[in-house]
């Protein structure tokens, strides 16, 4: 798909790399646990089991760091080396996570990035391509709706 891609300035980037990491780790898992937990294979979670990851965000110079413990991903404050760690710019990252880019693409372009286990790779590569995602949209986290479906589920 040929789009013009966004970079987040490096001003902005530095600062965002002074942010705490385990806050954004904090939040990144309970995102990864809402759209794949209940999808995720039995034989699957055993391979990840004491599995470390890490999600780079390079251009913010922000890292997620996350592992499997027993029924859910769990967040983890920086844990040295990772298994696995996938890169990718924000842009590349939000392209994926809406379906307007093929992770191999993204891979075979030098845009997407997988460092360590090849095999652990492989296996999250081919489960998230196996799984029915949701689109995401970015109207979805917007404040306004937000506040709607908070002020929806109040009403119940």
């Amino acid at each position: 798909m040929n789009q013009s891609r966004y970079v987040i300035p490096k001003p902005v980037g530095k600062l965002l790399s002074l942010l705490p990491a385990y806050p954004g780790s904090l939040l990144f898992v309970t995102a990864l646990n809402m759209a794949l937990l209940k999808n995720l294979p039995a034989d699957v979670r055993a391979s990840l089991a004491d599995k470390k990851l890490r999600i780079t965000v390079n251009d913010a110079h922000l890292s997620f760091d996350f592992k499997w413990m027993q029924k859910s991903f769990t967040a983890c404050r920086n844990m040295g080396e990772a298994d696995l760690t996938i890169s990718a710019s924000a842009h590349d990252f939000l392209l994926l996570a809406q379906r307007q880019e093929d992770p191999d693409t993204l891979f075979f372009s030098r845009r997407l990035s997988m460092e360590g286990d090849t095999e652990l790779g492989l296996l999250v590569k081919n489960t998230i391509d196996a799984i029915e995602l949701p689109v995401f949209h970015l109207g979805q986290i917007s404040p306004e709706s937000v506040l709607a479906r908070m002020k929806a589920k109040l009403k119940v």
